[in-house]
């Protein structure tokens, strides 16, 4: 598992902070935010791309796929896996709901102010979300399934119950798998506060902002950063002596067919994709031990989401412990399904459920367990992650300990 995350870089670094509660959510640093109405976000400090690519790389790069090479390569590093041995059976998708955004609002500068022959000759390449897994191929050498998922802030989800749906059809022995995202920039963050989107109530207090399921929650936070992991075919991963941390058992997709932004109502269409994950797990629902929430902080999803989990677990849903990391990290769009995932995997891990920070308003239409801003011991054998993205798209994962 790799991390590139607001609240740390690497795995364990990034899950000791979200277990002690802690916000990476600040005044954004990156440009004059003072016009803006919502002038805060979740980003990565402490990030030198020069750690994980040549200088040359590194300095010409954009943001999101410096981040999805760092998380790839952490990834491979903690996995001991030697990509070399058999690259052919070695996939990659890695997805981003936007892409090279800053590049290209920079890039749209220059032919402006400079006219076309000044454009970089890289313009095409470093914008599409595709390079994220292109480039990543390209660097490590892996040569097999290589493509990219773009469904918005389900992405990252997408990008891995899909891998997990290549290997076990037997098109690929290992597939790294996941998304990657850096929106935090002039366009990026002026759209969302133009679709009026984001948390604005408390830019003079950015750690108390991003409150899912809280009764005086205003909007998102946007965030940034990448979640990879390396999936791998059991037996494969057994004859090398691969340390495994979890198994995937399930994944669930679905659409709306409602709206470009607003989720069904009721939940309908994140109720088709938990159910759709529970039958390809061959699981019910009084088996799930904890839910990584898609938990924004807006006003529809959260109260869509607790009604589509009242729909499936009926009595058993104010059972379930349940919590939102975006409380801590922001919204990180396409990349937010997979640091997320892996969070999923560390809470099977260590037993500790992270807690939803910032739950001080009862929201009567959001009363289940969000584990409120303390982290609770809890033995998790099976978990379920789930990310709803604009554009209707539903995506969950089930996983669970792994026991081999």
């Amino acid at each position: 598992m790799g991390i590139v995350s607001p609240l740390g870089i690497g795995w364990d670094k990034f899950f000791d902070n979200l277990c002690a509660g802690k916000s990476g959510i600040s005044r954004i640093e990156a440009f004059d935010v003072s016009t803006y109405p919502s002038k805060i976000a979740g980003q990565v400090k402490d990030f030198d791309p020069c750690q994980y690519l040549d200088k040359k790389e590194a300095r010409r790069l954009p943001r999101f796929i410096q981040f999805a090479v760092a998380a790839s390569k952490l990834a491979v590093a903690d996995a001991k896996f030697d990509i070399s041995s058999d690259p052919d059976r070695v996939g990659v998708i890695i997805g981003s709901g936007i892409g090279g955004i800053d590049f290209l609002e920079e890039q749209s500068s220059v032919l402006r102010e400079k006219g076309v022959s000044k454009l970089s000759p890289f313009t095409v390449p470093y914008m599409i979300c595709d390079m994220a897994s292109g480039f990543t191929s390209i660097l490590l050498g892996a040569k097999g399934p290589n493509s990219c998922v773009v469904t918005a802030c389900a992405t990252g989800t997408n990008a891995i119950g899909d891998s997990f749906k290549i290997i076990q059809r037997g098109a690929a022995d290992v597939m790294l798998a996941g998304g990657t995202e850096a929106a935090i920039c002039p366009i990026g963050v002026g759209s969302f506060c133009a679709a009026r989107a984001l948390s604005t109530s408390y830019n003079d207090a950015p750690e108390k902002a991003s409150r899912p399921f809280d009764a005086g929650r205003d909007g998102f936070v946007i965030g940034e950063g990448s979640g990879v992991v390396v999936l791998e075919e059991l037996e494969h991963a057994n004859a090398r002596g691969a340390k495994i941390y979890g198994e995937i058992i399930g994944y669930g997709m679905s659409g709306d067919a409602n709206h470009i932004t607003a989720p069904a109502p009721g939940g309908e269409g994140a109720v088709r994709a938990i159910m759709a994950a529970l039958r390809d797990a061959d699981v019910s629902g009084d088996h799930i031990d904890y839910i990584n929430a898609h938990g924004t902080s807006t006003q529809l999803n959260d109260k869509f989401e607790t009604m589509a989990l009242k729909h499936v677990f009926g009595d058993q849903a104010h059972k379930l412990s349940i919590s939102s990391n975006k409380s801590m990290i922001g919204h990180l769009l396409g990349a937010a399904g997979a640091v997320e995932f892996v969070a999923t995997i560390l809470t099977i891990i260590n037993g500790i459920i992270p807690p939803t920070i910032n739950y001080e308003n009862k929201d009567p239409e959001c009363d289940l367990d969000y584990t409120p801003n303390q982290s609770r011991k809890k033995n998790v054998n099976i978990a379920l992650s789930e990310s709803f993205g604009f554009g209707g798209h539903n995506a969950v994962v089930i996983a669970k300990k792994f026991e081999g």
